[in-house]
């Protein structure tokens, strides 16, 4: 058990011969090598000296979106002279030779489950605190696992659970956290991400995988560029947050089994605050502004001098939001845009010549939304708005119509940040606060006219679009608008593919679904969607953004989730009995009335307006037509709810989650 598990180091002439074979396979891929910053750089090498003057570790915290990221870190800290971080790695990579070379350059193994054995637990704790205590730098993706939409995940909480408990108890007097960025103009695997994010299952990784992976390596994938945040102290952390604790009225436990819940917040607070200082220092790349451009056009595509203008255009909004952009020594944004279109190749960007002028067009639409989402984490508050704001500007008419008042803006604000409070990363000021500031950016921007009270001018009345934005064309709103209607688009398909699970006519109303079937069921309602013009976007079939909605449907209460001790036995599902839609009394047919359908409906309310959604009555019974048909299959594979009797212990209690307000009835608890 520890023989896996245990990092070894096999010497200065294994690691000197490791670093030259990998930096010779990474520069053949990444023709324009690893940038990093100087100031970064530096601040990193003092920081190190200091730490290893007081025998602490440096606990590397980097983004997660390719297996170039470990390799990359690691080239750094060789070059700097710093000890080679032990890297958190999942057993699945253990695999003949490659394995035993990763272990030997610092990898140590763990399972991707622990389980009930708290033996492992212990001895995976056990070994940490001893890493620590002797000041071995330290590496693990907060992540969990690799980013298949190029933005970043949820936090995970196990290892990053083991460091925090090793400082929490004492057992390690301190620990310095370094968040890391790392961002690529093209990531290696992100083919084999895109046939996930459509349905197929993952491939189980060897050495064959690895070797035929290796013609990548001949390709010119240009550039990764590495940003540090500063490093701070993880025990100055556990202090400051205790005593703010302190400050704060007592509060009811609300974890029901009697978990600590003081480090359960300590353990959040860590995970997002890490999360937040990584996109703090993240580049936006070349690649990320074309695609961000490319699949937030009104038309089919763009010339060449347009799209410079864009790119230009995109840049600003980026440092304007705080963001930075990869610097490129003074070259011509021409030049740039050159260099990107190069790396993403005819595959996603295509170019039609024999025009006025080149024009350039979204080829793999799905593909390139991996790199569209590096950026939406700057806009995501805005767009957000502008979406809200949308359900009145798509009525048309005159301006009078498109004026939303503002408590309907702020409910459908609040509706749609709780909707995606599972699948961004906001800010951490609170909704009302975040609002405010939004709106106060975007009348700014002169995206935006808020009309005030006379009397009271802090008091909004309304908000519409400003008459310099309608001018140029709408071109700021529309962008924010396309950034979030690919996962408006998912949500509402995720919702409305629930109808599905509506038990037949006849069929006992404690039947259970599994899990898996119900979400390959839900990709497959939204590719026919997608194809017969009811759904905009094929990015909204995306398996990671259903599996998301599904979660916060559950979490609301809309779904009851039974998972199993037991790995073999699947996770089942049904909806709660009062989101059970009705149906006709005559035909039995599926009614879009109730509070499933209306909550489907709430979201509708700022997705995108297309030409085959205009006639709702037709749309419904197309839609729920297709509905009942995916339900076919899917309820001859339904099973009874699983007897104690029978099974002692098989399943968990079955959490029913209390809903909220914010989605079941439309408004928003902060």
């Amino acid at each position: 058990m520890t023989e896996d598990m245990i990092a070894k180091m096999e010497g200065k002439r294994f690691i000197r011969g490791a670093y030259y074979m990998v930096t010779q396979l990474l520069t053949r891929a990444y023709h324009q090598g690893i940038h990093v910053s100087s100031e970064e750089i530096v601040r990193l090498r003092k920081v190190a000296i200091e730490a290893q003057k007081k025998k602490q570790s440096i606990i590397f915290l980097p983004c997660h979106r390719s297996h170039v990221d470990y390799v990359s870190l690691a080239i750094i800290c060789y070059r700097l002279g710093l000890t080679l971080p032990v890297v958190v790695a999942g057993d699945n990579l253990n695999f003949p030779l490659v394995g035993p070379f990763l272990q030997s350059a610092a990898a140590m193994w763990i399972r991707r489950s622990f389980g009930d054995d708290q033996l492992y637990t212990t001895l995976v704790q056990a070994y940490m605190d001893t890493l620590l205590q002797q000041g071995f730098n330290f590496e693990c993706f907060v992540e969990g696992t690799r980013s298949r939409t190029g933005k970043l995940l949820q936090p995970k909480f196990g290892i990053l659970g083991f460091l925090l408990d090793s400082v929490l108890s004492g057992r390690v007097k301190d620990a310095i956290i370094c968040p890391v960025s790392t961002q690529y103009d093209k990531v290696i695997e992100v083919n084999s991400y895109v046939s996930e994010l459509l349905g197929q299952p993952k491939q189980k990784e060897n050495l064959m995988d690895f070797l035929s992976a290796s013609s990548i390596l001949s390709l010119r994938l240009g550039r990764v560029d590495v940003r540090f945040h500063e490093p701070w102290s993880l025990r100055s952390f556990i202090d400051d947050q205790m005593a703010s604790y302190t400050k704060m009225p007592p509060q009811m436990p609300t974890e029901p089994n009697g978990k600590d819940t003081t480090r359960l917040r300590l353990l959040r607070t860590l995970g997002f605050k890490v999360l937040a200082e990584i996109n703090e220092v993240s580049v936006v790349m070349p690649t990320a502004l074309i695609g961000t451009i490319l699949l937030t056009l009104r038309g089919r595509g763009v010339g060449k001098s347009e799209l410079v203008r864009r790119v230009d255009w995109l840049c600003a909004r980026v440092k304007s939001r705080g963001g930075r952009v990869a610097h490129f020594a003074g070259l011509p944004t021409e030049t740039v845009v050159e260099r990107g279109l190069e790396v993403l190749g005819p595959e996603l960007v295509g170019v039609v010549y024999g025009l006025v002028e080149p024009t350039f067009y979204a080829v793999d639409r799905f593909q390139l939304s991996f790199y569209r989402n590096m950026t939406i984490h700057l806009f995501v508050s805005e767009a957000i708005v502008s979406a809200s704001l949308y359900g009145r500007v798509k009525l048309g008419g005159g301006l009078e119509h498109q004026r939303m008042p503002f408590e309907e803006l702020r409910d459908q604000v609040l509706f749609l940040s709780q909707l995606f409070r599972g699948e961004f990363i906001f800010p951490t000021d609170g909704l009302e606060a975040n609002l405010s500031k939004t709106l106060q950016g975007l009348e700014q921007d002169k995206v935006i006219h808020i009309v005030r009270n006379q009397q009271d001018p802090s008091q909004i009345e309304f908000v519409e679009l400003s008459e310099e934005e309608r001018d140029q064309g709408r071109e700021n709103y529309d962008f924010y608008c396309f950034m979030i209607w690919p996962f408006i688009e998912a949500s509402w398909l995720g919702a409305v593919s629930l109808m599905a699970l509506t038990p037949p006519s006849g069929q006992g109303e404690d039947m259970w679904l599994d899990m898996k079937k119900v979400q390959d069921m839900a990709q497959l309602l939204g590719k026919t969607l997608y194809h017969q013009g009811d759904l905009s976007y094929f990015e909204a079939v995306n398996k990671e953004t259903l599996k998301n909605a599904y979660q916060r449907f559950e979490e609301e209460g809309i779904l009851l989730v039974a998972k199993s001790k037991d790995a073999r036995i699947p996770t089942t599902v049904r909806l709660a009995p009062d989101w059970v839609p009705p149906r006709a009394p005559s035909s039995n047919h599926l009614l879009p009335s109730g509070r499933l359908w209306a909550f489907a409906e709430h979201i509708s309310h700022s997705r995108r307006e297309g030409k085959n959604r205009r006639d709702g009555n037709t749309v419904r019974t197309r839609v729920l037509g297709l509905v009942e048909l995916v339900a076919e299959s899917l309820w001859e594979h339904a099973r009874p709810a699983a007897s104690p009797e029978s099974k002692p212990g098989a399943y968990e209690k079955v959490k029913q989650r209390r809903p909220r307000r914010a989605i079941g009835e439309g408004k928003a608890r902060l």
